[in-house]
């Protein structure tokens, strides 16, 4: 409509700066203001008429999604990755916000999901149980790289038991190395501690969703991913059909087509071609990609799933396609539990 504004807004730590667009894309306003929840609301309030905001996915995003989602018409947190037209000519704030509020206009966004209130709390808990285990597998990497370095194998997972370490410290002769060495153990041993007292109060949190307890009835669903599911999906309403949950979970083949069309006897026929596949779609939820192909994988060769992919197999597909396929049987029936 004529009357519509359309905010564009570049948000940093300490300064925002905000670039709005009427109908017709001229520039009726430039500003910055501190990124405060009190003067980003004064400024929204200034603005008469309908108000439509974007800014990119952020660390401040699911904040300022919050703040302002009750003020303003409409409030897209759009994707960085898809917003090509910001890398173009020169890069500035003022720039960006601008494009951002044209890229609005235009309708040329696609805006990141950010759930309901009800599932804050389990994402949180999946969160930091996700970012203890990742820093504890990696600080895991880093004391094995030690003796590594000096040309000691490290075979299994004994270097890391607190009845040798004794014995595999005496092999590190030089002080400082034998002392970062030590100092990692101590921070896996804080860091196991966190993660198994993380790990039960995601739990417990999760048992309060419903939707838990109906994902743990599907094989290979336990209750690890199935918190881990409930957390990142929120709701399955997002998606109309499996074939974007797939997509959004990273189980889309991406296909490359060209030259699709020829003239024959005066029409346009399709080429008989093949289409010439590059891989899974690499734009996607990496968590949920793991927990799927993790079931596929931990569940190909046991009941019920083992037979179904032995006679895919022997229908002559190969075995990686063939655990895709289960993993994406798998995420449709989560999906409609």
């Amino acid at each position: 409509m004529k009357c519509d504004k359309y905010m564009g807004m570049d948000v940093h730590q300490a300064m925002t700066v905000v670039a709005v667009l009427d109908a017709d894309g001229k520039v009726i306003l430039e500003t910055m203001v501190p990124t405060v929840a009190a003067s980003i609301i004064r400024l929204v309030q200034s603005l008469s008429g309908p108000l439509r905001v974007t800014f990119e996915e952020t660390t401040q995003a699911a904040w300022l999604y919050e703040v302002m989602r009750t003020y303003v018409t409409e409030v897209i947190v759009c994707d960085p990755r898809r917003n090509k037209l910001l890398g173009e000519g020169s890069k500035a704030d003022k720039v960006d916000a601008r494009k951002l509020a044209d890229l609005l206009r235009t309708g040329m966004l696609r805006s990141v999901y950010h759930g309901h209130e009800a599932t804050r709390n389990l994402k949180e808990l999946v969160r930091a149980y996700e970012t203890l285990s990742i820093d504890t597998l990696r600080t895991m990497v880093r004391i094995k790289a030690i003796f590594r370095g000096r040309g000691i194998p490290t075979p299994g997972r004994g270097v890391y038991q607190p009845k040798q370490r004794e014995r595999w410290l005496e092999m590190l002769t030089e002080a400082g190395m034998h002392q970062r060495a030590a100092w990692l153990y101590e921070q896996l041993d804080q860091l196991r501690v966190l993660r198994r007292k993380a790990k039960q109060i995601m739990l417990s949190e999760s048992r309060r969703h419903r939707a838990v307890g109906l994902l743990k009835t599907i094989p290979q669903l336990g209750p690890i991913r199935a918190a881990f599911i409930v957390a990142t999906v929120d709701t399955p309403h997002r998606f109309r059909t499996k074939r974007q949950f797939w997509s959004y979970v990273g189980l889309a083949v991406v296909t490359h087509m060209s030259s699709e069309y020829e003239m024959k006897a005066g029409r346009v026929v399709r080429r008989r071609k093949p289409i010439a596949t590059r891989g899974l779609n690499q734009n996607c939820n990496r968590r949920l990609k793991e927990v799927f192909i993790a079931a596929a994988t931990g569940g190909s060769r046991h009941e019920p799933y083992g037979p179904f992919l032995e006679k895919l197999k022997q229908n002559g597909m190969r075995a990686e396609m063939a655990r895709l396929t289960l993993a994406r049987k798998i995420a449709a029936v989560a999906l409609i539990v």
